[in-house]
């Protein structure tokens, strides 16, 4: 079970760096302007951030196992519209549709909490929680060998299979748990408010370097924004079912978990801006690299794999001394990272042990936020909370695309009559990664204890529950 499920979230992470390697390809291959190119990938981040915390809440209202199932629909369809495409907008369909299916990976770390027997839960949702990780980090390795070697058609037929296969896993190896919150309604004014909220802010976050930081279109989405998501969060408090509950995500040890979830992603998404663009940086800057897009994708897979042993490593390092501490190092371990980075940024070999430090600090962070999350909610709540975290992860990486990018845009030296990235730069970007590691480990130190005389009588009662579930499976 826990295998399929790090196998789907994989999958679905995968999603993301698809189309990172026939990016400047795109214009032409699909008759379009770079800047409308550009939407292949903006469709998939809106679409994920709004399905993801709409599809967690369904999947405790309906049950997981279920919405699983519905999850690997979209993807399987939006890989043979994007198969299929010669035009740009068919291309933004597909992967919209592709968008909607991550929400399988907080529907697969809630559904461990129910599967899963106590001695281990820790290392299993280490594992699943980090396939957003390891998906982003072999995406890109594998999707660059496809596009180099074969049609770029075929990337789009290959998830289309993965996604196929993972449907007739789930169905057959993840067994039916009853719905937690079955019985409660869907809060569907609380979803057009926060979908709506959501595209306005991501929109302004990652289309606001093109249209002008200081634009009437840029300010009035921020300004939107704001509005949208504050009356949003008016009917989530005073409605008696909300999407999310927003008293449960306030509360301390919820709500700084969800903060450090954000300065961990940005600082995970800095060295995956950054470094794969340093590889291949002519070597005649002094600085770049000079490899080509397939080499500096497999300089770069054994972060991939350097997390996905990690992860495993963590939920032991969580039963031992908990998820905060956990937490903690993986953000120590990410500056570390960082730091080696700085030092070592003038070779090949140098760029992937940094980059192999930096991913295996995010598998320890990232399996720790559902065990701070899953500790902390009640069962009825375990999929919506968990698929909140992961909109916190999707705006750090967001954030930090727009930052990084508009570092290494406005940094700049000129040769040969171009303009591009300079050596200081670079640098720049790395250090922010380092301090956004340590705001990360800050907020991670004041995390708050769990303490069962504090909890409330529903996480009392949802405990109760999970526990008479776990004796009904072992009888």
């Amino acid at each position: 079970m826990v295998a399929v499920l790090a196998f789907a979230g994989t999958t679905a992470a995968i999603m993301q760096t698809l189309v990172t390697p026939i990016l400047t390809r795109l214009p032409d291959l699909l008759n379009t302007s770079a800047s409308n190119a550009t939407w292949v990938v903006t469709a998939t981040l809106l679409v994920s951030a709004v399905c993801v915390p709409i599809t967690g809440r369904l999947g405790d209202l309906l049950g997981k196992k279920r919405l699983m199932l519905a999850c690997t629909v979209p993807l399987i369809a939006g890989s043979v519209v994007c198969a299929l495409s010669s035009q740009v907008v068919p291309m933004i369909i597909g992967r919209g549709l592709q968008g909607m299916g991550m929400g399988m990976v907080p529907l697969g770390i809630a559904l461990l909490r129910d599967v899963v027997p106590k001695e281990k839960l820790s290392s299993s949702i280490a594992l699943v929680s980090a396939s957003m990780g390891i998906g982003g980090g072999l995406g890109l390795p594998l999707s660059s060998a496809v596009a180099e070697y074969a049609s770029w058609r075929v990337l789009f037929w290959s998830t289309a299979v993965l996604a196929l296969v993972i449907a007739l896993l789930i169905r057959t190896v993840i067994p039916d748990v009853p719905a937690g919150a079955r019985g409660q309604r869907f809060d569907l004014p609380g979803a057009l408010g926060l979908g709506a909220g959501l595209v306005c802010l991501l929109l302004a976050i990652s289309k606001g370097a093109d249209w002008g930081w200081g634009s009437a279109t840029t300010l009035g989405l921020f300004g939107a924004a704001v509005i949208l998501l504050g009356g949003w969060g008016c009917w989530e408090i005073r409605t008696t079912d909300p999407l999310v509950d927003l008293r449960s995500t306030a509360r301390p040890r919820v709500l700084l978990t969800n903060g450090a979830a954000l300065f961990i992603s940005f600082a995970m998404y800095a060295s995956m801006l950054v470094l794969p663009q340093l590889l291949q940086f002519p070597a005649a800057t002094g600085y770049g690299l000079g490899q080509s897009m397939l080499a500096a994708g497999l300089w770069m897979a054994p972060g991939g794999i350097m997390m996905m042993l990690v992860s495993p490593l963590g939920g032991k390092l969580t039963d031992a001394k908990g998820p905060k501490f956990t937490l903690i190092c993986g953000g120590l371990v990410i500056a570390v990272g960082y730091g080696v980075c700085l030092a070592l940024m003038g070779s090949a070999w140098g760029i992937m042990v940094s980059v192999m430090v930096i991913n295996s600090g995010v598998g320890l962070a990232y399996g720790s936020f559902p065990a701070l999350i899953m500790s902390s909610v009640p069962l009825s709540e375990t999929a919506a909370a968990n698929g909140f975290n992961t909109l916190m992860r999707s705006l750090g990486t967001s954030i930090g695309a727009a930052v990084i990018g508009l570092l290494l845009a406005h940094m700049t030296t000129s040769a040969g009559g171009y303009m591009f990235t300079s050596e200081a730069g670079f640098r720049t970007a790395l250090t922010a990664g380092i301090g956004m590691a340590v705001v990360a480990v800050a907020i991670a130190g004041t995390i708050p204890a769990l303490r069962d005389a504090g909890r409330d009588e529903e996480t009392r009662r949802a405990e109760g529950v999970q526990g008479a579930g776990e004796t009904v499976k072992s009888a």
